[in-house]
């Protein structure tokens, strides 16, 4: 019996009780840490690297301290937003896309979820940056919603159901544009209706929510997200749950928006055919780690990764019949006890010598391409390997 507990996900009341204070300890260290920060405005004003990208992520890890142990869904994540272009964020559920976006936005569930490692760096445009890990509510205040933006995935639970549509939109322009006064906001409300292509503005804006299809409920929330003509727009999923046509609608919207308010698009989805139509550059991550990175021509036509090899073999072709689409074997680690070695490698049908040692390091194997893994040891430059954060040390 007790060596069938041992095997299993079963969880002792001593080892609960320790978790939970650990838990306790950490969670509280880092939150002083963040008070502390507020004080002082160069404990979070940076530089970045290259000025001519709108974000950068440099070996940013954000951990859940549950009541089983620290889940790592975003560990060491290094990727940048170039400005005015679109970034996409690809990647099974559970691999931490969403949650690098919610770091980003600081709309992680603290105090259990936690940005302990790295550095978000977002450009201020005067040659400084902020380092969104380390960055105040009271600032965070004043970016959110007006630098960076975000589309969320379901917008009948991203609208309040007991608020018309316009007070809705009108609540964004007035926090941040506290000195226009009513009329003026409803103007700019109604532009902002009139841009995301919605031709009854002035009955749409009097509507609730439920009144509204699922399409338009969408234009409401991108509508939302660009009142104040942001620098950054995170949409995340943006047409999950619209039908194809209404699909093409919403992308194409998006990618005009973009080009008239010169923004920049962080967009994470699962669907490879909608990266393929709107991305400048592909992001591929497993298991909270960016396993690969490149321009969209990179990825679609050189991808090197296994797993990306493996993604674009799972999509279904247009006039190719198959008997089965193609499956990535097993599953994915449990992200409370990740192993040393690469996380992909029990699932990897392209194993060498190499794949039994250390984590692979980040390779680049062209100008705009980059991949973590041994294949490509020999061939491309050693950039460096991801930098995990022991929280023990904590």
């Amino acid at each position: 019996m007790a060596e069938n507990k041992k095997n299993s996900a079963y969880i002792s009341a001593g080892e609960s009780r320790r978790i939970t204070r650990f838990n306790r300890r950490v969670t509280k260290k880092l939150e002083k840490a963040r008070a502390d920060a507020g004080r002082d405005s160069s404990l979070y004003t940076t530089v970045m690297k290259d000025p001519n990208n709108v974000v950068e992520f440099d070996n940013v890890c954000t951990y859940f301290f549950s009541d089983v142990g620290t889940v790592k869904a975003v560990d060491g994540v290094n990727f940048s937003v170039p400005k005015h272009s679109t970034v996409g964020v690809v990647g099974e559920s559970g691999c931490g896309k969403s949650v690098t976006s919610l770091s980003l936005m600081q709309l992680l569930q603290r105090p259990s979820g936690q940005v302990v490692g790295g550095e978000i760096r977002f450009n201020k445009g005067d040659g400084t940056a902020y380092n969104i890990a380390n960055t105040p509510n009271s600032v965070m205040e004043h970016i959110r919603g007006n630098k960076i933006s975000m589309i969320f995935q379901e917008p009948m639970t991203s609208l309040n159901p007991v608020f018309k549509i316009g007070a809705q939109v009108d609540e964004v322009t007035k926090l941040h544009f506290p000195d226009l006064d009513d009329e003026a906001v409803k103007a700019r409300t109604l532009d902002m209706l009139d841009l995301v292509g919605i031709a009854n503005k002035e009955g749409v804006y009097n509507m609730y929510p439920h009144e509204l299809s699922g399409g338009m409920r969408q234009r409401i929330c991108i509508a939302i997200a660009l009142a104040c003509s942001p620098t950054l727009i995170i949409a995340d999923e943006p047409t999950t749950a619209l039908d194809v046509t209404i699909q093409a609608q919403i992308l194409d919207l998006l990618q005009n928006l973009k080009d008239k308010l010169n923004s920049s698009i962080m967009l994470i989805t699962h669907d490879l055919g909608v990266v393929a139509g709107m991305a400048d550059y592909v992001v591929v991550m497993y298991a909270g780690r960016v396993v690969e990175k490149g321009t969209a021509d990179d990825i679609f036509h050189h991808p090197a990764h296994p797993y990306t090899i493996g993604l674009m073999a799972s999509k279904p072709v247009v006039g190719k019949k198959v008997e089965n689409l193609y499956n990535i074997p097993g599953s994915v680690p449990n992200p409370v006890d990740m192993p040393n070695y690469c996380y992909f490698r029990d699932r990897c049908e392209m194993q060498c010598e190499r794949c039994s040692g250390l984590y692979p390091p980040e390779i680049k194997i062209s100008d705009t391409h980059y991949v973590s893994c041994y294949r490509y040891y020999d061939e491309g430059e050693l950039i460096g390997y991801p930098k995990s954060v022991k929280v023990e040390e904590l």
